[in-house]
């Protein structure tokens, strides 16, 4: 064989393993990245309890969100996943 040869399919080889990856990065795996969610769980003095999601992440944090309760009373009532007797 000659070097003419090894070189001509060398470079054919490092070309078509280049397209591959490109391509490869381009497609993706096809997963979408959920966002973080925001979620009333429950209700402590006039305040609602909100567990937060962040997106990849497999943990919850939780905080207080408290505003004037005539206005967002049926909203939080309609997001509220579960209550406590």
């Amino acid at each position: 064989m000659s070097n003419e040869f090894r070189n001509g399919v060398a470079f054919s080889i490092a070309i078509t393993a280049f397209a591959f990856v490109v391509i490869a990065m381009v497609v993706g795996d096809g997963k979408q990245i959920s966002e973080p969610s925001f979620e009333v769980v429950d209700q402590y003095k006039e305040c609602d309890v909100v567990r937060y999601a962040p997106d990849q992440v497999a943990e919850y944090k939780y905080f207080l969100h408290c505003e004037d309760k005539q206005h967002t009373s049926q909203a939080a009532d309609k997001n509220r996943s579960f209550e406590y007797d």
